[in-house]
This record gives structure tokens, C-alpha cells and sequence, in this order.
């Protein structure tokens, strides 16, 4: 269930009245009551899941969720005991159940001095804070910066101008420079007969304690799990973190790197300048990826990767030098 601090729920449907919301037919267990929509893995007896992509097939056998969202050829792969939805779009199908059952909680400015711990709380001109916000003592938010209803801000933080929160927890002593992005809506979007349809951003973002986010830098919620960024992490200006991603403790990423969606980091990695993370990737403790590096595959523990598709070093430099000097050699002749 995504955080009640965040979203609301809306009354739940039958299966019946939600498949004819999304455009879907019943297969079975018209009559069954949902509530929610879930990933296949983490959903539940009230809860919609969704198959699109065959892939996940065994995560779908396995599922328990109370209705699932599949294509015609995947009825039989299905649980006994879930209702079926089909669906030649199915992905489409269940982000238009997400806003079926999933609202997210407006913004509408509270009493600044009840969402503070106490009088050290500091607010500059022109900050906006949610209904549900609350902000530890010692923390400064800088000037026109807005908090979203919900959002748990730990103590001594430095918050600066022009910063926006939302779908956030962040621990103490954090530090957001100006013109930080926190909390946006992940990119995604599902195929359909009538044009993309955007994919639900049903997590949150998680900063724990000692993260230091530069400015302009943007770290997007989870499509429904989280994106955490572990412990003492800092992060350069004009950063992107992509939803879903989970970067370890003690990181360091410099000016315009871009990690995309559902990566794993771990501990102690750094990333130089430019460096380009693909989507799905993980990275072992210790690593360093160049400058200007696009990594397409998983790097091992404490290995440095370089160049583009970046692989080790010592093969990077290698094959560099070859193409020099055949180079060097087509030239001359």
C-alpha cells in the first residue's frame, strides 16, 4: 500500500467495475473486491497486479495478489485462486487502476510553526510546507522553498532556496542545495492503442543521514518501492538519480552523472563527471566508474571501469592504445 502520508486510498471496486474502467474483460472472480495496485511480488489478497512482459512468468505464478492484469496467452499461467483481468495492453491497464484506487495528497499550505520541532527551526521568505510535515530542530529551509504534505525532514538539515520535496523521509544533517529536485515523479510510461500512458510513481525517496544533494540535481520517488540514498553520500550539482535506485553509503558523484531506474550501488563507489549508469545495473562496493563512462553491465567490487560501453580499465587503456597506433599507421601510409 503506498504511504497514507502521501496518498490517499479511494474506495475499492469489484473486479467486475474496475476491468470496465481500464477497458479489460473478465476471466474470473468478477465479484472479488480490490483496493490497491501492487507489483507482483509484493502484492496482496487486495491488490491488482499486472504480467507485461513474459519474463516474469514465474513471478506471476507465484503472485499473491487478489486479481491479476494478464495478456490472453497468460490466463493459464495465473494463480488458481486470483482473479484474471485480460488485457492486450496490460501494463496500460494497470496504471489507469492506479488512479482508480491511488490520489495523491494536494498541496495546501500549513501553519510553518506547526510542522517545526521547535523555535530553532528556521524559515526563510516564501517556503510553502504541507499539511503533515515535520521538520527537526536545527533545520534551516531557505527561501521559497516548497515541502510537500507529508514529508519527514530530520534535524539540523540545511534545506536551500528554491528547493522542492515531496514523497520524501530524510534523515539529520542533510544537506539540499539550492534549486534540488526531490521527490519528482520517475519517468515511465506504458504502450497503448491510444498513445503512452504514464506509469503510477507510487513510492518515495529516502535520504539518510549526512547525504548532501548539489544544485539543481533531481532524485526521482520509486514507481512503488523506494529510492534510498544510503548514508554520508555526496552528491555533485546537476545530478540525476532515477527512481527505484538504491546508492549505498559513503558515494561520491560528480557534476552530470546519470544513474537510471531500479540500479543498485554499493558502498564507497565513485562516479566521475558525465558518467551514464543504464537502467538495471549494479555496481559492487568499491568501484569507480571514469569520467564520462557509459556502463550498459554490472560492475564487480572494487574494479574502475572506463570508456563507452565502459569496460576495466586495464581493457579500456589497452584497446585504446591499439586504435591509436593503427591509426597513427593508416595515416603515415
Amino acid at each position: 500500500m503506498p504511504d497514507p502520508r502521501f496518498f490517499d486510498s479511494l474506495p475499492a471496486l469489484s473486479v467486475a467495475e474496475l476491468a470496465e474502467r481500464i477497458g479489460g474483460e473478465v476471466v474470473r472472480g468478477g465479484d472479488r473486491q480490490v483496493s490497491a495496485v501492487a507489483s507482483l511480488g509484493t502484492a496482496g489478497g487486495g491488490d491488482v497486479a499486472f504480467l507485461g512482459d513474459r519474463k516474469f512468468i514465474a513471478a506471476l505464478g507465484q503472485t499473491l495478489a487478489g486479481c491479476v492484469i494478464v495478456p490472453a496467452a497468460a490466463v493459464e499461467a495465473a494463480p488458481a485462486d486470483a482473479a484474471i483481468v485480460v488485457s492486450d495492453e496490460p501494463q496500460a491497464a494497470w496504471a489507469r487502476a492506479s488512479t482508480a484506487f491511488h490520489r495523491t495528497i494536494p498541496l495546501s499550505g500549513a501553519d510553518l510553526a506547526a510542522a517545526a520541532e521547535d523555535d530553532t527551526v528556521v524559515f526563510e521568505p516564501g517556503v510553502v510546507v504541507g499539511h503533515g510535515a515535520r521538520i527537526g530542530r536545527g533545520t534551516r529551509v531557505g527561501a521559497n522553498s516548497v515541502i510537500g504534505p507529508g514529508v519527514q525532514i530530520g534535524r539540523d538539515c540545511v534545506i536551500g532556496s528554491n528547493v522542492s520535496i515531496a514523497f520524501a523521509l530524510i534523515g539529520d544533517r542533510v544537506r539540499l542545495l539550492s534549486g534540488a529536485r526531490i521527490g519528482e515523479a520517475g519517468f515511465g510510461a506504458a504502450r497503448s492503442k491510444t498513445g503512452p500512458v504514464d506509469v503510477p510513481q507510487l513510492g518515495r525517496v529516502i535520504l539518510q543521514d549526512g547525504v548532501t544533494v548539489g544544485a539543481n540535481s533531481c532524485i526521482d520517488r520509486g514507481a512503488y518501492d523506494d529510492t534510498v540514498v544510503g548514508e554520508n553520500t555526496k552528491i555533485d550539482n546537476l545530478v540525476m538519480i532515477a527512481h527505484n535506485c538504491i546508492i549505498g553509503r559513503n558515494c561520491l558523484m560528480a557534476a552530470n552523472t546519470g544513474i537510471s531506474g531500479s540500479c543498485v550501488v554499493g558502498d564507497n563507489v565513485i562516479f566521475g563527471g558525465k558518467a551514464g549508469i543504464g537502467d538495471h545495473i549494479r555496481i559492487g562496493e568499491g568501484a569507480r566508474v571514469a569520467a564520462g563512462a557509459g556502463v550498459l553491465a554490472d560492475i564487480p567490487a572494487g574494479e574502475t571501469w572506463s570508456g563507452y560501453p565502459a569496460k576495466p580499465l586495464r581493457q579500456f587503456l589497452r584497446e585504446t592504445i591499439w586504435l591509436a597506433k593503427q591509426a597513427s599507421g593508416k595515416a603515415r601510409n
